[in-house]
């Protein structure tokens, strides 16, 4: 009976002593700390996220609007030209400028037949921001983004 009657008082005065105690600021230390672990890894993953997703909103519209320059050009001359144009604009808009890459091909020459198809495939890579080149051998350092839209020239137009 007296050995728990100690302990039990033993026990009290330890949980007042815990339960009175102060912090002493290692809270805010703790909430810093882990408020930085955790919001660097989180702001770098929207940062690349919204990177490639720009770059799949930009080759998907550049590839559809070549496309749709190509097979809308009078000529085979010049339908080269205006699906460049075409592609460079959304290329330009959403950040990629000087980036995009257009490759168009046909099903059977020349191009701009009637009931043709022409194939256009528009590629940007997207490098990963702040990983150093030297990584390049260990890490992707980038992210290639691309879209292919398949177009038909009209089968009534006269060329």
């Amino acid at each position: 009976m007296m050995l728990s009657v100690r302990w039990r008082a033993g026990l009290r005065r330890r949980l007042v002593c815990r339960l009175g105690a102060r912090d002493d600021g290692r809270a805010i230390i703790e909430f810093v700390f882990l408020g930085v672990l955790l919001l660097v890894p989180m702001i770098y993953l929207v940062i690349v996220l919204s990177r490639v997703q720009s770059a799949a909103f930009a080759v998907s519209t550049a590839s559809r609007e070549a496309g749709r320059a190509f097979t809308t050009a009078a000529d085979d001359r010049s339908a080269h030209a205006r699906a460049e144009a075409a592609a460079a604009l959304p290329f330009e808009d959403f950040g990629f400028g000087g980036e995009g890459v257009l490759d168009i091909s046909c099903d059977a020459a020349p191009c701009l037949r009637p009931e043709g198809r022409v194939t256009t495939v528009a590629t940007v890579t997207v490098p990963l921001p702040f990983i150093p080149d030297f990584l390049a051998a260990a890490l992707p350092t980038s992210i290639p983004i691309s879209a292919t839209h398949v177009a038909t020239v009209d089968r009534f137009i006269s060329r």
